[in-house]
C-alpha cells in the first residue's frame, strides 16, 4: 500500500473525507466557545478529530489547522522551521474567534508537538495584548520535552550537505502506508521540535522569575506514564511544578500490572509512576490511573486535589486489553473503535487500512517495517475517560480572559 498512488485503498483523496486537510466543525446553533486543535510532528488533523467532534456536540466553534510540512509528503518537513507552526497557530486562533465571537471561551487542545505550541502561543499572549488569550488549554502527551537524540539531530544530519550522503537527512525512510501520517522522518523534523521544546522552557523560565506564570490559564494534560517520545518528567517537573494555583490537572496513566507481565518489564517502567509523582501538596490536582490490585476488575482513577493530601477514588470500570501492557506516546487521543488506529475498530468508516488491530507474529525480516511500528499501542482503552474529564472541564469554565 502506497499513500501516494492513486489505486491505492490508502490513497487520500479517493477517501470517504482526506484529514490531511484544515477544517472546521461548527455547531447547530450559536456557538457557546471557540476550540483550536493542534496535531503533532508527522501527524495531520485527523489525531485529534474525536475530541474535536465532543467539542462541536457541545456547542463549541472548532478548527483544526494542519500545520506547515504535514499532510502533504514527508520532505515537507525537511526545510521547515518551527517559526512556520507558531504563525499557523496564530491564524487558526484568529479564525476560530472570527467565528464564535469574543464573548465566549476560548480553549486550546494540543497532541503531542501541538500540545508545545499551544503552550508556546499561550506565554507569547500573556506579553502581547494583540493575541487571544485562551481560558483554558487541554494538553494531550505535550511535547514539553524531548529525547537526547532529538537535541542533536540538526548534527546528524550534517553529512547531507554532500550528496554522497543525502540519506544522512533522514532519520528514518519507510514505505507510506499510512494515509494521515508520515513514516519516514527527515532529521529536520526532530532538530525543530526540539528548537520548539527550547524556546518554550525558555520562556517559562522567564515567565516563572517575573511572576508572568500567575495569569496562564487553568491547564489540564494527559499523559502515559511509559512514553518512549516525550519526556513526561518534564511535563511535570519543567511545567506542572511551576504553575500557580490556578485549577490545572495532570492525568497520569499507569501501565497494565498484570502479574503476566511483571516478569518482563524493565525495573525502571514498573516504578516509574512512583518516581515521577513528587509528594502531595501540590498546586495542581494529579490523577493516577492505576491497576489498585493485578488481575482485578478495572483501572481506578485516584484524585489527590490541589492543595490537599486526601486522594479520592474513582473506579472506571474499564480494564487494560489482556495483550496490552501499557499505552503509548501516539495512542492517548484514540478510541478503541477508532476506524485507522482502534484495537477494535468500529465498521462505519473505511480508510484501507486498519494499523491498530493487526496481531502479528512471524519471523523478523520479512515484513517492510519493523515490528515495533506494527505493534506499538495506537488507541486508548480508557479514552472515554479522557471524555469525561473535558466534558468536566468545560462544564466548569474559568473566568473568561480579557480580548
Amino acid at each position: 500500500a502506497n499513500r501516494y498512488f492513486e489505486g491505492s485503498p490508502v490513497y487520500p483523496p479517493s477517501l470517504a473525507r482526506d484529514w490531511n486537510r484544515s477544517y472546521v466543525l461548527l455547531p447547530d446553533g450559536p456557538p457557546r466557545g471557540a476550540a483550536v486543535f493542534l496535531h503533532g510532528l508527522t501527524d495531520s488533523p485527523y489525531s485529534l478529530r474525536h475530541i474535536a467532534r465532543r467539542y462541536r456536540e457541545l456547542g463549541w466553534a472548532t478548527v483544526a489547522i494542519r500545520l506547515p510540512g504535514h499532510g502533504t509528503v514527508p520532505g515537507g518537513l525537511y526545510d521547515v522551521e518551527w517559526p512556520d507552526w507558531s504563525a499557523a497557530v496564530r491564524l487558526a486562533v484568529r479564525e476560530a474567534i472570527h467565528l464564535a465571537g469574543e464573548a465566549v471561551p476560548l480553549h486550546i487542545v494540543g497532541f503531542s508537538n501541538g500540545g508545545a505550541l499551544a503552550l508556546k502561543y499561550t506565554l507569547e499572549a500573556l506579553d502581547d495584548p494583540a493575541l487571544a488569550r485562551p481560558d483554558r488549554l487541554i494538553l494531550v502527551s505535550p511535547m514539553i520535552g524531548v529525547t537526547e537524540f532529538a537535541r542533536f539531530a540538526g548534527l546528524a544530519g550534517l553529512p547531507a550537505f554532500f550528496p554522497r550522503f543525502a540519506r544522512a537527512a533522514w532519520i528514518a525512510v519507510l514505505p507510506e502506508f499510512n494515509p494521515f501520517k508520515y513514516n519516514s522522518f527527515p532529521v529536520n523534523g526532530a532538530r525543530q521540535s526540539h528548537l520548539v521544546t527550547m524556546a518554550l522552557q525558555a520562556e517559562l523560565a522567564r515567565h516563572e522569575r517575573n511572576g508572568g506564570l500567575e495569569a496562564l490559564p487553568p491547564i489540564l494534560a494527559f499523559q502515559s506514564v511509559i512514553d518512549f517520545t516525550v519526556s513526561t518528567p518534564a511535563v511535570i517537573r519543567t511545567l506542572y511544578d511551576r504553575l500557580p494555583a490556578n485549577g490545572s490537572e495532570l492525568v497520569l496513566f499507569d501501565l497494565n500490572r498484570s502479574a503476566r507481565f511483571g516478569p518482563l518489564l524493565r525495573p525502571a517502567a514498573a516504578t516509574a509512576i512512583d518516581r515521577l509523582v513528587p509528594a502531595p501538596p501540590r498546586r495542581y490536582g494529579l490523577t493516577a490511573v492505576v491497576d489498585p490490585a493485578p488481575l482485578g476488575d478495572g483501572m481506578v482513577a485516584v484524585t489527590v486535589p490541589a492543595g490537599t493530601d486526601e486522594a479520592e477514588e474513582q473506579p472506571l470500570g474499564i480494564a487494560y486489553p489482556t495483550d496490552v501492557f501499557s499505552l503509548s506516546h501516539v495512542a492517548l487521543p484514540f478510541p478503541l473503535d477508532d476506524p485507522l488506529y482502534g484495537l477494535e475498530p468500529a465498521g462505519n468508516e473505511d480508510y484501507g487500512v486498519n494499523l491498530g488491530a493487526t496481531a502479528v507474529r512471524g519471523e523478523r525480516g520479512a515484513l517492510i517495517v519493523s515490528i515495533d511500528s506494527v505493534s506499538r499501542m495506537s488507541s486508548n482503552p480508557f479514552f472515554p475517560y479522557i471524555l469525561e474529564r473535558i466534558e468536566a472541564a468545560i462544564a466548569t469554565p474559568a473566568p473568561l480572559a480579557v480580548r
